[in-house]
């Protein structure tokens, strides 16, 4: 068991706990690793006696050494079995009770044929809820701790359900599964098993081409029961769904049930990032420049 974070550690003590590698600077004359090790609460920059290079970024070790400005390690083992939420950031909300949301509004919405078979194709299949469970949101622009994927389509599946009902939406079922499964492509674009970062297939697809792969493959498992309207509107959501071209979107919407997604996923994304800016901010006081909102904050 971790009993010790970064956060309570404290200059000129001796410590010994678990840390992860996040990130790698170089290796010194002398064999030692510099790099910057740590869990969720913090990391610290530190110099390892790693002589033979055994150590990769996503490793924990079981670390002694002293803390300074740098945490100077004088021995270390690897650790194989640990609690990954102990070194990276997790929702703080049961996971389950995200999941039960997200099922209940499915089963009080989804009527048709069509509808339902696509989204028991995802949601009835354990490889893909056992991955879709532990990704992120982003890697950093939003619900970047891990479960944050399941959480923003909670998020955006509740307010596109809104919009669709306030403004009569003709597909409304369309609108509220195609925001459930927006950002399924993430749970290959994103790796969370380590440091958050992007996949070889992330880098080079990224989670809209992603998305709509794993569209046609549901399609393709069951061609006879999908109309090519239904096929071409779930499509559209998914490439639809940032908005506009130079916010990644290979075309902007031009659905009823697109436009729902984009606004609903815009509106969690830019809301979720403000809740994180305001953390540890004083009332009447400004954040610093935040991309995301291309501006600053007046908590």
């Amino acid at each position: 068991m971790k009993d010790l974070y970064v956060k309570n550690m404290k200059a000129g003590t001796s410590v010994k706990t678990c840390l992860m590698i996040m990130k790698k600077l170089f290796r010194d004359e002398n064999n030692n690793t510099t790099a910057y090790i740590g869990d969720n609460t913090g990391d610290i920059k530190s110099i390892i006696p790693d002589k033979e290079d055994m150590l990769k970024v996503g490793d924990v070790i079981l670390a002694e050494g002293l803390v300074g400005n740098v945490f100077d390690i004088t021995s270390f083992e690897k650790i194989e079995n640990f609690n990954m939420e102990d070194y990276l950031p997790t929702i703080k909300t049961p996971i389950e009770d995200i999941i039960n949301e997200i099922e209940q509004i499915s089963k009080e919405e989804f009527k048709s044929k069509e509808i339902i078979a696509l989204n028991d194709y995802f949601f009835k299949n354990e490889e893909f809820l056992r991955q879709f469970k532990k990704s992120i949101g982003g890697v950093s622009q939003h619900h970047n701790y891990r479960g944050g994927l399941a959480e923003h389509t909670l998020n955006v599946m509740y307010i596109a359900k809104t919009l669709a009902y306030r403004y009569d939406c003709r597909n409304k079922e369309i609108a509220i599964l195609a925001a459930k499964l927006h950002d399924i492509g993430k749970i290959h674009e994103l790796f969370v098993d380590g440091p958050f970062s992007y996949t070889l297939r992330g880098e080079m697809e990224g989670h809209i081409v992603i998305g709509v792969s794993m569209l046609a493959e549901a399609f393709n498992a069951n061609p006879e029961l999908y109309s090519e309207e239904f096929k071409e509107r779930m499509k559209g959501c998914i490439v639809q769904h940032h908005g506009k071209v130079e916010f990644g979107s290979p075309k902007q919407p031009n659905t009823e049930e697109a436009y729902i997604v984009h606004y609903a996923d815009y509106i969690d994304a830019t809301l979720n990032k403000i809740s994180q800016i305001k953390e540890g901010m004083t009332p009447g006081t400004w954040s610093g420049y935040e991309r995301r909102i291309e501006g600053k904050l007046y908590y």
